[in-house]
């Protein structure tokens, strides 16, 4: 009998992404979602440009490569001309907080029909470890290396938090994948995600606290620890929306 196996939605080709990276789990999250609600077959998804600039090569789906920060605006366009397809974007923090947040603000305030999944690791990781919108206050990255000072570089940007604010979001959740209870919980909300997109109710975002050790200068394990103890302070994981409840 078979307990454990490879999502079909996800193909045999080996992830790019550094050891402890923890976009591999969340890849293998999206694809259990998509494999349990049966929507391979109609299902579209959006990567921009950052460290799931390969995604392509990962899932069984049909993927398109956005300009950087430009995937919900991509993936509305896509809905639109196909409102039948289930379709998704993945964005890291870089992307989806600095460059794309017009279009994320502004997909989300029309309540367009799509699912966005969004990686919060607090720091630019494909391009070197600059300091990203989400970076913590005092975090040292390559562009704050005195740590990140209010002052001058301003505070951290909480994007569900942000997001509640506005009236047209159906589904917001902050989750962790850096233990195996808050991986179910992950797992659960991305495929609320996916479920409110089928039954057509409207936008739904899902950011996930990610594990960055080459960027943040750790071993995978303290990596994960770091989650616990600096970033879940600053972004308290929860749901910020969920209009069916």
């Amino acid at each position: 009998m078979i307990v454990f196996e490879k999502p079909h939605a996800l193909t045999d080709t080996p992830l790019h992404y550094c050891p402890g990276c923890t976009h591999g789990i969340v890849h293998r999250l999206v694809a259990e979602a998509i494999d349990e609600l049966g929507i391979e077959g109609r299902t579209i998804g959006i990567a921009p440009v950052g460290c799931s600039v390969l995604a392509y090569n990962y899932f069984n789906c049909d993927m398109i490569e956005a300009a950087h920060g430009r995937a919900p605006a991509v993936a509305t366009g896509v809905k639109r001309a196909m409102p039948d397809n289930i379709v998704f974007a993945y964005q890291g923090d870089g992307d989806l907080a600095s460059i794309g947040m017009c279009e994320t603000v502004s997909t989300a305030a029309r309540g367009e029909n799509i699912t966005v999944i969004f990686i919060n690791n607090a720091i630019y990781g494909m391009t070197g470890g600059q300091m990203a919108p989400t970076s913590l206050l005092g975090q040292v990255t390559q562009t704050s290396p005195y740590g990140r000072d209010p002052k001058t570089q301003g505070y951290p940007i909480r994007v569900c938090e942000l997001l509640a604010t506005l009236d047209a979001p159906v589904y917001l959740e902050r989750v962790t994948v850096n233990s195996v209870k808050n991986v179910r919980n992950a797992k659960r909300a991305i495929k609320k995600a996916f479920q409110n997109q089928v039954d057509g109710r409207g936008f739904s975002f899902i950011e996930v606290l990610s594990a960055c050790p080459t960027n943040w200068g750790m071993t995978p394990q303290k990596a994960l620890q770091w989650i616990d103890e600096a970033m879940i302070p600053q972004y308290p994981l929860g749901v910020f929306r969920d209009k069916e409840a």
